[in-house]
């Protein structure tokens, strides 16, 4: 068990004059699951290399229950690295990549060969500890490099987008292994993805990196729920939120929102705080927020934006409405269930709760927040 904390986390590799990382801090509590979200070359997984002490770092320090870790070699650092590659031993069968790094630490063989077992009952690797890693499929090798990992009962596990190279269906499997063996366990464990359905259903909180810095950390609904800025609004969610123009104009003592031909009031919003945001606005809507007719409880509540449906996507479960909005050259989507009425080309009304709007700045592109 431990607490990580990473301050100030800096690193420039040789030859560049700009920094992969820029000033990262995070905390990850004792038995947590933070995950580490962000688009291919954000930095993340330099940040977890640097964690694992396999990356020099250039400023700043990682600490492991309050001890500085930078000087301490990788394998002293009790931590467990599971790579994208697996990185198994091919020509060692299950058992020996398993019992490995057991054997390097002078475990005594009867302890070793305990753990080998147990684990591998637990990840159901016993039928195959007798085979070497090209006769095992992928998902039967991820579980392996899981083990390996899982054996030496590290302090802190460090994952690298371990899932990635395992088809849709095995993907799935995996993860909800991963996230059984987490929660059996209870070991820190810092999770590098490019990938929002891992790390919103196995997270307990994530940290949204972005051009090298950390933009949001919080939990994965609460990220949802409140986005600090454009880039996390549009990078969470699929499909991701509808960013359109908007204005807020003074109407009176009241402030209206105006999207394409359509003003109307924001419930819940405190004048004051619209009044200092007049003019233009970025504002987010996500399709899920958008319906055919006002849900339940909503009646008399809700907005309508005429719109003209562009395309019509039936995934079996929900369909997905690409909408042109009326008096704009915007497009939309919206989420909508299975039997929709809509058909291409229809010139319709979209319908949305104004509760649910966001408002971003459209400068700076930070969330304008809404009143707790």
């Amino acid at each position: 068990m431990a607490v990580v904390t990473v301050a100030g986390l800096c690193k420039r590799y040789e030859g560049s004059t700009e920094f992969a990382v820029k000033d990262v801090g995070f905390t990850v509590a004792d038995g947590e699951f933070m995950v580490l979200l962000g688009p291919s070359g954000c930095g993340k997984s330099s940040v977890l290399r640097m964690i694992a002490g396999l990356e020099p770092i250039t400023a700043g320090t990682v600490s492991i229950d309050g001890r500085v870790m930078n000087p301490v070699p990788a394998k002293d650092r009790d931590i467990a690295m599971v790579f994208q590659s697996y990185a198994l031993y091919p020509h060692m069968d299950v058992y020996t990549n398993l019992a490995f790094g057991l054997r390097r630490r002078k475990v005594a063989r009867e302890e070793i060969d305990r753990r080998v077992r147990s684990v591998a009952a637990k990840l159901a690797l016993t039928p195959f500890l007798a085979r070497k890693p090209h006769a095992l499929s992928g998902g039967q090798r991820q579980r392996v490099a899981l083990g390996r990992a899982i054996v030496r009962d590290p302090k802190v596990f460090l994952f690298d987008e371990p899932l990635s190279n395992l088809d849709a269906a095995l993907r799935v499997s995996t993860r909800n292994e991963l996230i059984k063996q987490q929660h059996e366990l209870g070991t820190t464990t810092i999770y590098v993805t490019h990938d929002q359905v891992e790390a919103m259903t196995m997270g307990d909180r994530m940290c949204i990196m972005n051009k090298g810095e950390v933009v949001q950390v919080g939990r994965p609904l609460e990220l949802y729920r409140s986005p600090a800025d454009t880039f996390v609004a549009r990078f969470l969610g699929n499909p991701p939120m509808n960013l359109l123009k908007g204005r807020l104009e003074a109407a009176g003592e009241r402030t209206l929102l105006r999207i394409g031909e359509v003003a109307f009031d924001l419930p819940g919003w405190a004048a004051t705080l619209l009044v200092r945001h007049l003019g233009d606005v970025v504002v987010g809507v996500r399709p899920e927020d958008l319906a055919e007719a006002p849900p339940p409880g909503l009646e008399g509540k809700t907005v309508r934006l005429p719109v003209r449906v562009i395309t019509v996507e039936p995934l079996g479960a929900e369909t997905l409405l690409l909408l042109s909005l009326q008096g704009s050259d915007e497009e939309l989507i919206a989420r909508v269930g299975r039997d929709t009425g809509f058909r291409i080309g229809d010139r319709v009304s979209a319908v949305l709760d104004p509760a649910a709007v966001h408002l971003f700045d459209p400068t700076t592109t930070k969330a304008i927040p809404r009143p707790s």
